[in-house]
């Protein structure tokens, strides 16, 4: 089982997540998140460790210059992207790096059946029509949608989980990868080691897919970076 924390915004949250073994490591570059980081913040909280999990940046609809600004600060491993398929394509190849396409999800007919351009599809919860940002709304979607759906590529799931939910989230959609925000928060943009730690931990102690064809058939989880 592999997790990623996103939406890292302190020194605390950045240690906890690193220490308690996290895979990858989020930062939000979208301002009307509270998880909301500036580039510059971004690398000083990254320079806290060397190395360590790959560093993803979430963009929301950007420009190559956003993109590049960020990248000027530190190296992001993947671009988290939400942005129609067409638009991630041509920033895969403006910027050469790994990218993951966000896809909300509300009922069946919302899942993803090809993955375009993109290395890896971040599957959560739609968001609402009020909302100010398409992700990090600390909403789950009917996890039943995805009885029998063929994932077209490796895939993470997101969308209101928490220590509580994600045996049962892993359970129910054989995912192999997690991917956890609010649901370690003490209130919105705030992370808490504690949770961090329980989410972790239970997202490691959850069943895994391991040999079996589950509803998402293999979720190729060892192919993502």
């Amino acid at each position: 089982m592999r997790v990623k924390v996103c939406g890292i915004n302190s020194e605390e949250a950045f240690d906890a997540a690193v220490e308690s073994g996290a895979d990858w490591i989020g930062f939000v570059f979208f301002p009307p998140s509270p998880r909301f980081v500036t580039p510059v913040r971004a690398a000083e909280l990254s320079a806290r460790r060397a190395g360590g999990p790959p560093r993803v940046g979430l963009f929301v609809d950007p420009t190559e210059q956003a993109i590049s600004a960020a990248l000027a600060a530190l190296p992001l491993d993947i671009l988290q992207l939400y942005a129609s398929p067409a638009r991630v394509a041509a920033l895969r190849r403006h910027f050469g790096r790994m990218v993951w396409r966000a896809v909300g999800v509300t009922r069946r007919d919302d899942l993803p059946y090809e993955a375009g351009d993109a290395d890896a599809l971040l599957i959560e919860a739609k968001a609402p029509v009020e909302a100010t940002r398409p992700g990090g709304n600390a909403r789950r979607f009917d996890w039943l949608v995805m009885a029998g759906w063929q994932a077209p590529a490796p895939w993470i799931l997101a969308g209101g989980l928490d220590a509580g939910n994600v045996a049962e989230a892993v359970a129910m959609t054989r995912a192999s990868a997690v991917d956890v925000s609010s649901g370690v928060e003490r209130r919105p943009g705030v992370k808490d080691p504690i949770l961090i730690r329980a989410f972790i931990a239970a997202a490691r102690g959850a069943a895994r897919p391991a040999e079996a064809t589950g509803p998402a058939g293999r979720t190729g989880a060892d192919r993502l970076p």
